[in-house]
């Protein structure tokens, strides 16, 4: 029994566990894209199916929307992207993604001496900035900003 090569909204969303409304969210942003029939209903290409996955597992990893539409941008939005295409693809979001691991990592290790006291006032804490010392240096967590600037300069040599 062959498969029909075409989706309904309805299939879409009940293969992939999204809301139609999402499918639809997702089509509005450029990210899938449908075909419409001669009664004026969606017909997606099962290669859809392919292509949500890896938006929902990017979306969970934090990859905005909007960059992932970038990184779909040279793939036609009617079909699932080659072995190739997704090649290129994780080359761009493994940096993003390891610049975000680099700092959760830090983020918990520096707070793990913070948490038993519930203040920020104790002489070891890596993230002390007795008499506001750091205000000079501009807005924002500068410890851990810095922290993670160098390990960023670091990689880029």
């Amino acid at each position: 029994m062959a498969l029909a090569p075409e989706l309904s909204v309805g299939e879409v969303a009940r293969r992939s566990g999204l809301a139609v409304s999402t499918l639809h969210f997702y089509e509005s942003k450029g990210l899938i894209a449908s075909r419409r029939t001669g009664g004026n209903q969606r017909r997606y290409m099962r290669g859809v199916l392919r292509r949500i996955a890896i938006i929902r597992i990017a979306q969970r990893a934090g990859i905005p929307l909007e960059e992932i539409k970038q990184t779909f941008a040279a793939i036609p939005p009617d079909r699932a992207p080659s072995i190739r295409e997704w090649e290129r693809a994780m080359c761009r979001w493994t940096e993003t993604l390891q610049q975000r691991i680099d700092d959760l990592t830090d983020l918990r290790d520096k707070l793990f001496n913070c948490i038993g006291c519930g203040c920020l006032s104790v002489t070891q804490c890596p993230l002390r900035n007795r008499d506001d010392k750091l205000a000079a240096e501009g807005p924002g967590p500068r410890i851990l900003i810095t922290a993670a600037e160098r390990r960023r300069r670091k990689r880029t040599g």
